[in-house]
């Protein structure tokens, strides 16, 4: 081998190496964490937050979500090895090896509480720790396996960063937070039910009992259409609880309009038989939430100005 190929062959590794670690963390679903973070900190601020502490919530909040997703991955290994959608994990490729990936998760947490203590407030640090223990713990390795309620209530831990952003600007809790929590928690169950019915076989095969594994299509399309409707109904209890303005309340109606007449479509999908589309209400609901918080942060900021 010559030098050159030597170093193009370590510099492949690297990359993939490097590769591997962000794989870990998730990233996507990091970005969606990130975006009910900064419009909590904007409501809880009534404007934009100080950078420096919007930052540390940030940078902080990823550190926590990767760490949560890394341990998620070293834990879940055994059965991302049987699922299709999962086999090209970093853990499964052997690109990371499970101690390293161990050691990676948890120097994310200890990095992320380090971050959110210098920077904002105990009660921001706790509630991270307590979103870290939720998702790792009360999800991954007590819920998961064992119960189809087990996106609903360990879904909780996906919903913290409300609570955290707020506690980071405020150093306390409020009913906005609260309703901003209450959202993402209902939000939750339909998003997520959409994905597993397109993967039910290989949650069925990894031993996951998903509430598509474990009932039919109608119990499943039923209780979608109505976490939904909770998702929507909350979405506007947001409006007097924390005095939005007029263009909240419309993005909230449209948005929540769009979302219901897809969680219909697959409603009526169902309930005539033939090839469902589920993926398509998964993604729209990752718009509906996007496009809900930012909203939440445009009509703050934009207001004052009507």
């Amino acid at each position: 081998m010559t030098v050159a190929s030597a170093v193009t062959a370590r510099s492949s590794a690297l990359k993939a190496t490097v590769s591997g670690y962000v794989a870990l963390t998730k990233p996507r679903i990091i970005e969606l964490l990130l975006v009910t973070t900064l419009p909590a900190m904007v409501l809880a601020a009534r404007g934009m937050p100080s950078p420096e502490v919007a930052v540390a919530t940030l940078v902080g909040g990823a550190a926590a979500a990767g760490s949560a997703n890394a341990l998620n991955c070293y834990i879940d290994r055994d059965i991302d090895a049987v699922m299709r959608r999962t086999a090209h994990r970093p853990l499964i490729d052997a690109t990371i090896s499970p101690r390293s990936a161990l050691i990676f998760g948890s120097a994310l947490a200890l990095a992320s509480v380090g971050i959110l203590w210098v920077a904002t407030n105990p009660l921001a640090v706790l509630l991270t720790v307590a979103a870290i223990a939720g998702y790792v713990v009360g999800y991954t390795l007590l819920l998961k396996r064992r119960t189809p309620q087990n996106i609903v209530w360990g879904g909780a831990a996906g919903c913290m960063p409300t609570l955290i952003g707020w506690a980071a600007v405020t150093g306390r809790l409020a009913w906005p937070p609260v309703v901003l929590f209450l959202i993402v928690f209902f939000w939750t169950p339909p998003h997520f039910w959409a994905l597993a019915m397109r993967f039910r076989n290989d949650y069925a095969a990894a031993g996951v009992p998903m509430l598509p594994v474990v009932a039919t299509d109608r119990v499943v399309v039923s209780r979608i259409t109505l976490y939904a409707w909770l998702t929507v109904a909350t979405s506007l209890l947001l409006w007097p609880v924390a005095s939005m303005g007029p263009i909240y309340v419309v993005a909230a109606v449209v948005l929540g309009a769009v979302l219901m007449q897809e969680v219909y479509r697959l409603r009526q999908q169902v309930t005539r038989g033939g090839r469902i589309q589920p993926l398509r209400l998964f993604h729209i609901s990752i718009t509906y939430l996007s496009l809900l918080f930012i909203f939440v942060a445009v009509d703050v900021v934009a207001t004052p100005w009507f």
